[in-house]
Formats: C-alpha cells, sequence, structure tokens
C-alpha cells in the first residue's frame, strides 16, 4: 500500500508530539507511547502494510521537523520511540490475529474430523481453509515414532514438499492426536501419495493409511475414520507395508463383523494349541509366519530363524493338536482365516 494511502488518523497528533519534545528536550510519557501502540493495532486490523506504515511516519517527521532551535538528538529520540510503540501496538495485533486464526483452524479441523459441526455450516466454513466439501475428498494420516503437532519440523518439512510439488490444489495439512493429516480431493489420488511417501521419510519410517474418497461435507470424517481404523488393523496384524489403503483391507471389517462367530471360529479352530508346552502362541507365530510366506516353507522358517526341519516339525505338531494341516489346501483357508481373526481379537492374550 503507497504511503499516499495511509490516512491521517494514524499518525494523530504524531506532528505536535514531535514539536514538544523538540522545545522541551523531554522524552514521550507512558500514555503517549501507549497511544501510538493503539493506533499500531489499529492500522494492522485495517489491513495496512508496516512497510507503508514506517515510510509515513518518516514523510510526517520530515514534514513537521520544526524549525525552531532544539535538540535534534531529543526529536530523534522521539521520532524511534513513537515509531517503536507503534510497531509494537501492530505486531501485537499481527499476533493475536494469528493466534486466532489457529484457533479458528483448530476447531474447524475438530468439527470437520469429528462430524461435529452442521454440515452446511461446515462447507461453508471450509472454502476458508481451501476446501470445497461439495467434491470427494479422500483423508491420509501418517503415524511415527513420536507425536507432531502444527508448528514441528516434521509438519513444516512434509508441508512445504506438498507445496513446492502441487501449490495450494485444495489441500490441507494438519496433525490430530499427535499424527500427521493430509485431506485431499478424491480425484487427486497422486496428493495422497506423494504425502504419503514424504510422510514416511521425514517420521523415520512412520507408517501411513489412506482412506477411501468420499463424497459430501461427511465424506471427510468416513474416509478419517477408514483412514484411522487402517493403523488400527495394521498394528493389531503386525502388517510390514508402509503405506496402507483402506480399499486393500475391506476383508478384515468383514470378518470381524460378526465378532462372536469369529470368537467361535477362532476357539474351535485354535483353541487346542492352548494345550501345547509353552501355551499356544509359539505355534500361532509359527501359523502367521507360514501364511504370510505364501505357505513357503523355507521361507517360514528363515522368518522365524529356524531350521526348515524346526518348522516341519512345529506344523506336523499342530496338525495333529487341531485336526487341521496347514500345508492342506481343504484346510488352509479355515486355519488362515482363524488367524487372521485371533490377531484382531489379540488371542490367546485376550481370553474369547
Amino acid at each position: 500500500m503507497a504511503e499516499s494511502a495511509i490516512p491521517e488518523d494514524y499518525l494523530d497528533g504524531y506532528a505536535q508530539l514531535l514539536a514538544d519534545v523538540s522545545a522541551t528536550g523531554r522524552r514521550l510519557t507512558r500514555d503517549e507511547i501507549e497511544s501510538r501502540r493503539a493506533l499500531g493495532e489499529r492500522a494492522a486490523d485495517a489491513g495496512f502494510g508496516l512497510r507503508a506504515l514506517v515510510g509515513a511516519h518518516l514523510a510526517a517527521t520530515r514534514a513537521a521537523w520544526p524549525s525552531s532551535p532544539g535538540s535534534a538528538d531529543s526529536t530523534l529520540a522521539a521520532v524511534q520511540q513513537a515509531v517503536d510503540a507503534f510497531a509494537e501496538g501492530y505486531e501485537r495485533a499481527q499476533r493475536l490475529a494469528v493466534r486466532q486464526e489457529e484457533a479458528a483452524r483448530r476447531e474447524f479441523i475438530d468439527d470437520l474430523l469429528y462430524g461435529r459441526s452442521d454440515l452446511g455450516r461446515l462447507a461453508e466454513r471450509a472454502e476458508r481453509f481451501g476446501l470445497r466439501l461439495s467434491h470427494a475428498h479422500a483423508v491420509a494420516v501418517a503415524q511415527g515414532p513420536a507425536p507432531y503437532d502444527e508448528g514441528d519440523p516434521v509438519t513444516r518439512q512434509v508441508e512445504q514438499a506438498l507445496i513446492a510439488r502441487f501449490g495450494d490444489r485444495d489441500i490441507l495439512l494438519t496433525t490430530k492426536d499427535g499424527r500427521l493429516v493430509c485431506i485431499a480431493p478424491g480425484d487427486q489420488d497422486q496428493v495422497l501419495s506423494s504425502f504419503a511417501k514424504q510422510a514416511h521419510v521425514a517420521t523415520d519410517g512412520g507408517r501411513v493409511a489412506v482412506g477411501r474418497p468420499r463424497p459430501g461435507p461427511g465424506g471427510v470424517v468416513h474416509s478419517y475414520e477408514e483412514a484411522l481404523n487402517a493403523l488400527e488393523l495394521a498394528e493389531r496384524l503386525a502388517l510390514d507395508d508402509p503405506v496402507l489403503r483402506a480399499a486393500d483391507l475391506l476383508v478384515y471389517p468383514v470378518l470381524t463383523r460378526d465378532r462372536q462367530a469369529m470368537a467361535d471360529l477362532v476357539q474351535g479352530a485354535l483353541g487346542p494349541l492352548t494345550t501345547a508346552r509353552g501355551g499356544a502362541e509359539v505355534l500361532l507365530d509359527t501359523l502367521t509366519a507360514y501364511f504370510d510366506s505364501g505357505c513357503v516353507a523355507a521361507e517360514a522358517a528363515r522368518r522365524l530363524n529356524l531350521s526348515v526341519r524346526a518348522l516341519t516339525y512345529r506344523l506336523e505338531r499342530i496338525r495333529k493338536l487341531t485336526g487341521a494341516n496347514p500345508a492342506d489346501p481343504a484346510h488352509r483357508y479355515m486355519l488362515q482365516t482363524a488367524v487372521i481373526g485371533a490377531r484382531l481379537l489379540d488371542w490367546p492374550e485376550q481370553a474369547l
């Protein structure tokens, strides 16, 4: 904003103040300094730039420089005090505005991810933060070894990488409960893929889950919940994939939809393992490694740091206890489903 555009209101009393100081050699009073601060706050609230405001003060200083004899030192000291107080007030107003904006943004994010607000009002507020909730959106959530907040270097690193590649592109990057959260239009999967890559690196190998695109104002919270559920599943099932997509994990919610039926299957198929020496855990881990390796005994033995012979002995022990042969395709599906159910239900640690 040009200097000429600065209203005289923000220089109110400035010329007279300089004249008084030049004539008396005094310093500014507390009330005078506070009045300069108040003018600085008003100028900030009105949207004027600090550089233009300081320039206007300097121009006014030249115009009002006392022509009568006086102390130049006193006058310059007064100019310094006045401009410093004005800038202090300006910065105070700016900090308050930033805090208010951050509070509004955090309130919006909480309402968006929890679905607590009126959807129509939520859509209106979203436009202020670059989201058009009439379109479909998808949410990716990154979880690392430490919790992250908005000011964390990890958050800034990921955000800068995304902006450098995509610009704003209706992207919202934030944090929630110590995790990084990226909300992007549902038809821009490359944004979430890039976020996943950047977040995985920035969080030192953290895990990222991506929810499915969902339409409308309530779509964001549904996609967010899918991503959180995928992270929980990955932890329970000890999945190794650094990036998980909810669309690829739909079988697991289906398996646990009838919890009692799954518990009955686990108890019926794997319950006899509890009679083994040392309990069921070792044999359950053996089945997990065997199925995760595609039922390749050599690979499963490598994962368990066993010889193939030792692995084969364990599989035979499982067959004798359960009556089901893991190597037999007729029995394999039942056992594998029961193993998945055991991991989802945290059995045998948790009683069914």
